[in-house]
């Protein structure tokens, strides 16, 4: 039998708390009978959407209750930082570089784990009417893949694309791949982490700083748009801007430069600490499955989902979870007068 005096209950206590507070009230209401506590969550739920409260919360005991409606968490977003805009894809997990911070730990020794072209050719056909504007293609490094000219084409063919390289293997067949590429839909990202070769190389490998440095020239002379993205570690920000006048110098825009300091994660020993209630979601693809964000495709705690397909329900799902992280932020920062 429903409880009809938890509304009149739930009525007074929010009527005592100031709008954007929350209470949590006992649905039981001296009955175990799962039937009935169903019944009473689905009165308080209707009376809610009557009277301008948000349910944001239930579970097998109580509801809780925010007085007055629920800010739109996606709205208040840049429309950059929805999750879903950017579609990230792992295309492979294994890499010519062993770089000692590499946030999925990918190596010569690394599995391939390869998506397969035919899920990404999948994931590049559903994007659009997912909501995505911009696919982001990673690894490991890229252009191990035989096929890589095919997984970049079978995603230009629908949305502009970017794809993250080291810049060192444009040779040979491979360099014949990176010609078939489409340059007006494609940008590529390379790594480059100092004007030097020292620090550079230091994480990364010997003469890996001259390699990436001819594979930026290479790709722009190729008629390639480029980006050059820097890992740095926190101690070493102060060279930042001597680091962007000599991308300058090798003739990347300004808009172009990217610069990331190291997450703890993977290989890294230490590191920014990134968690799901510290990160905006980006919507990341493995061979395994669904993650919270490309930086943290390895770590069991980001995980999503192993169900990569419909796109849109795989989408939908961050979205729900960021939004339930944001709300139980917002509940834990409750008002506390003292005057």
């Amino acid at each position: 039998m429903v409880n009809h005096g938890l509304v009149l209950d739930l009525i007074d206590r929010l009527g005592r708390i100031p709008a954007g507070s929350t209470v949590t009230l006992d649905v039981m209401s001296g009955t175990a009978d799962a039937g009935e506590i169903a019944d009473n969550i689905d009165m308080i739920a209707t009376w809610c959407r009557a009277s301008g409260n948000a349910l944001v919360e239930s579970r097998h005991d109580a509801v809780v209750v925010r007085h007055g409606r629920s800010p739109d968490t996606l709205a208040g977003l840049h429309p950059d930082q929805v999750p879903g805009t950017r579609l990230w894809m792992y295309t492979n997990f294994d890499c010519n570089l062993h770089c000692d911070y590499c946030c999925v730990s990918s190596s010569p020794q690394a599995d391939r784990r390869a998506l397969g072209a035919d899920r990404v050719a999948r994931l590049a056909e559903e994007a659009e009417p997912a909501g995505v504007r911009q696919l982001i293609l990673t690894g490991g490094e890229p252009f191990l893949l035989p096929d890589i000219d095919e997984l970049v084409a079978s995603c230009t063919a629908h949305l502009p694309t970017t794809l993250l390289t080291n810049g060192m293997l444009f040779r040979g067949a491979r360099l014949e791949r990176l010609r078939r590429m489409d340059r007006e839909r494609l940008t590529l990202q390379i790594s480059l982490d100092s004007a030097t070769p020292e620090q550079h190389d230091a994480h990364r490998g010997p003469h890996s700083w001259e390699r990436a440095v001819a594979g930026i020239g290479l790709a722009l002379d190729e008629g390639f748009d480029v980006k050059v993205a820097a890992t740095l570690p926190a101690e070493q920000t102060h060279e930042v801007a001597p680091f962007k006048a000599f991308l300058g110098t090798l003739g990347i825009r300004p808009e172009n430069q990217v610069i990331r300091a190291v997450a703890h994660q993977g290989a890294a020993h230490d590191g920014i600490e990134l968690t799901v209630e510290s990160l905006i979601p980006e919507v990341t693809i493995t061979a395994d499955g669904v993650w919270w964000h490309p930086v943290s495709a390895t770590d069991a705690s980001q995980f999503v989902r192993r169900e990569i397909f419909p796109l849109a329900d795989a989408i939908a799902d961050v979205r729900r979870r960021f939004v339930r992280h944001r709300e139980a932020a917002d509940r834990a920062a409750d008002w506390f007068p003292c005057s």
